[in-house]
């Protein structure tokens, strides 16, 4: 017996069609320039150091 004939003899409504999950535009980001996140790490490393040697130069 199919599902169909299991919920019509129970008195159910058919199913509706499937709802697939959004999958959030970061993960899609990430995998489509997988690295960006170094690249942005790295950046953020090199701000730090410039920063660093500039306020001991004062």
């Amino acid at each position: 017996m199919g599902e169909a004939k299991r919920r019509k003899d129970k008195g159910l409504p058919p199913k509706g069609p499937r709802k697939t999950e959004s999958k959030t535009t970061s993960s899609n980001f990430f995998s489509k320039y997988p690295r960006l996140p170094y690249i942005l790490v790295g950046l953020g490393v090199i701000y730090l150091i410039f920063d660093v040697v500039k306020y001991y130069n004062r």
